[in-house]
């Protein structure tokens, strides 16, 4: 659990994230167009996840690693977007909205487009929607337990940077099986991990909400 409703990353700790966020803050930037653009390298990864079915040889195990670079500099957005706003003063009232509704977007348009890449079973477009729904879905509990007084639950399994790292480690896998001449079952493993460990999550942070609202039922006698 958060108490602070602030994800805890320890790359915000490290001097050079902390002088490239200083960077950023002086320039005419501001939190919520870094926010969107998170959105922009999600969509440029899951395109990358919609061509690799049809790819050359080349572009077998190069669009895998294109599309966790772009997974990475989506992460790198909702790493700075928070450190501009507080640690630059630019923080704005609007900043809590589109601080979470990108991260949807974003969610949809990668994990999705990594069920469209998976093509050695027929079921692997279902998976990756299934697995969307349900990150989509760990958000959602987060927020509404929330706005009903629990303290902002980040804890996963299954969280954001899990499920990103998994997506990411899928498609290195991914890339080093079709170059060999595989089949890229890695982002087919990615997405069934991701499912299961999106159900755990959703269950822990359900479950820790349902108990601090409950051990609050007192103030209402």
């Amino acid at each position: 659990m958060n108490l602070n409703g602030r994800r805890y990353l320890r790359f915000r700790e490290f001097a050079i994230v902390q002088s490239l966020a200083l960077s950023l803050s002086k320039q005419n930037i501001t939190p919520n167009q870094i926010s969107i653009a998170s959105i922009f390298f999600a969509g440029l990864g899951g395109l990358c996840f919609l061509l690799i079915p049809s790819a050359g040889v080349t572009g077998k195990w190069l669009l895998p690693i294109l599309a966790a670079v772009f997974i990475q500099s989506r992460l790198l957005c909702n790493l700075f977007d928070g450190l501009v706003a507080i640690e630059g003063g630019k923080k704005t009232y609007s900043g809590e909205l589109f601080n979470d509704v990108p991260d949807r977007f974003s969610d949809v348009l990668l994990i999705v487009g990594a069920g469209y890449a998976i093509t050695m079973v027929s079921w692997g477009p279902g998976l990756g929607w299934c697995a969307a729904l349900l990150a989509v879905m760990t958000a959602y509990v987060r927020t509404l337990a929330a706005s009903l007084g629990a303290p902002v639950n980040f804890q996963g399994p299954m969280a954001k940077q899990h499920r990103m790292a998994l997506l990411t480690a899928g498609c290195l896998v991914t890339a080093v099986e079709n170059s060999l001449g595989g089949q890229g079952y890695g982002l087919l493993l990615a997405l069934i991990i991701m499912n299961i460990g999106c159900c755990l999550t959703l269950y822990r942070r359900t479950m820790a909400a349902y108990r601090f609202l409950e051990s609050q039922t007192h103030d209402l006698v």
